[in-house]
């Protein structure tokens, strides 16, 4: 057994990447960049207001000034500023020359041409050219995550075609003759299949590009041939069960035929002991426990980032320290422990009733899971604990 730091080393270390294509930056989001994006242009383009006012000289500003013309949003001033004059002037509108401050429109009187200053003490409201960014300046990293912000940048910089890695192929099983699939009703003795389309989405919601494979039956032969077909189409094959000490337990046994290096086979966390992680060439097997809770935390806490570094983005959970609600406790210290819990509006964090791995329903109201530090029976309430958001 291997802590949980060494298995995050071991998956986020010496990893391929997946590939690069060009996609419309329409379609981004959720990708991650395969190259930097610089800017073609200066940002602000050029000066412009940054209110709806008068754009005039600063020296004139106690005198009343004569209107030389409306510049709208879009239009190139036409007239110059002169002694004595001003232009009306839109929000985002290229200033005029001559002009070194803009007058918003609440502090001042217009009377036909003619438009006097109320109160003198005015900011100069101008954006000035490339006060955001320089033309040439780097706007995006590579391994950049992309969201919708970055969209919007890609288009402010003209970046429509943009190179990104490539999605993950995934493959997901369920293993087991006690599973059904959600939409048949169980027999005796039988449980509907709740990891399989739990880890389809938690894999998806990644931008991965994942299939789910089915239930694998307790049948030796046909694990076997539902593992080689899948080694050859995808990067990665996640299933859940079939790798603990049962006699209906293949999975280990048959990666080892197929020449996977298991790189490890059970890891000090609670819930998620029996974590198998394998590698052959650059195809990966993940092999979860069975039990829903186990598989939802394994994936988050390793598979997670395993699979962002495949296709090139460095990611890192959102790990915050908050004050525990009560006093929390634990018989066994011996492995590393992530408990379901809930963050309160005033910061703190309450752990939720948890019977187990097989509690699925305890992370229906999660925010986070509370993490439990190897050798810690007990944490005071108030005490920090860190969570992690899910």
């Amino acid at each position: 057994m291997i802590t949980l730091q060494e298995a995050f080393n071991i998956v986020t270390s010496d990893l391929p990447l997946t590939g690069i294509e060009t996609i419309d930056f329409r379609l981004a989001n959720g990708r991650v960049l395969a190259e930097d994006i610089f800017s073609d242009i200066d940002m602000p383009p050029f000066d412009k207001s940054a209110v709806d006012g008068y754009a005039c000289r600063r020296a004139d500003i106690g005198s009343p000034m004569r209107l030389l013309e409306v510049i709208a949003a879009g239009k190139s001033p036409e007239m110059v500023i002169e002694e004595g004059c001003c232009s009306k002037i839109m929000t985002g509108a290229m200033l005029p020359e001559n002009a070194d401050c803009v007058v918003m429109v609440e502090q001042t009187i217009e009377s036909e041409t003619v438009v006097t200053i109320t109160d003198q003490k005015t900011k100069n409201n101008i954006a000035h050219r490339a006060e955001d960014l320089k033309k040439g300046a780097l706007v995006i990293p590579k391994s950049t995550l992309l969201h919708p912000q970055h969209i919007a940048v890609l288009a402010s910089v003209g970046a429509v075609g943009i190179d990104v890695y490539k999605k993950a192929r995934i493959c997901i099983f369920s293993t087991g003759d006690e599973l059904v699939e959600p939409e048949v009703e169980p027999g005796k003795s039988q449980i509907r299949n709740s990891n399989g389309c739990q880890l389809v989405s938690q894999a998806a919601r990644m931008g991965a590009a994942v299939v789910y494979g089915g239930i694998i039956p307790d049948d030796e032969e046909i694990t076997r041939k539902k593992l080689f077909e899948a080694f050859r189409e995808y990067d990665v094959i996640i299933l859940s069960g079939g790798i603990s000490m049962g006699d209906f337990d293949f999975v280990p046994k048959i990666l080892n035929e197929l020449q996977v290096d298991l790189m490890f086979r059970s890891i000090a966390v609670q819930p998620g002991k029996p974590t198998v992680f394998g590698r052959t060439g650059n195809k990966f097997v993940f092999a979860l426990p069975g039990n829903p809770v186990s598989s939802f935390n394994i994936f988050e806490i390793l598979a997670r980032p395993f699979i962002y570094r495949l296709m090139g983005h460095p990611w890192k959970p959102l790990i915050l320290r908050l004050p525990l609600t009560i006093d929390f406790n634990r018989k066994g210290t011996e492995r590393h422990g992530f408990v379901p819990a809930t963050i309160q509006d005033d910061g703190s964090v309450q752990p939720l009733a948890y019977n187990g791995s097989a509690h699925i329903n305890a992370l229906i109201n999660a925010h986070a899971l509370m993490s439990i530090p190897l050798g810690v029976a007990t944490i005071q309430k108030g005490e920090l604990v860190d969570v992690r958001l899910i």
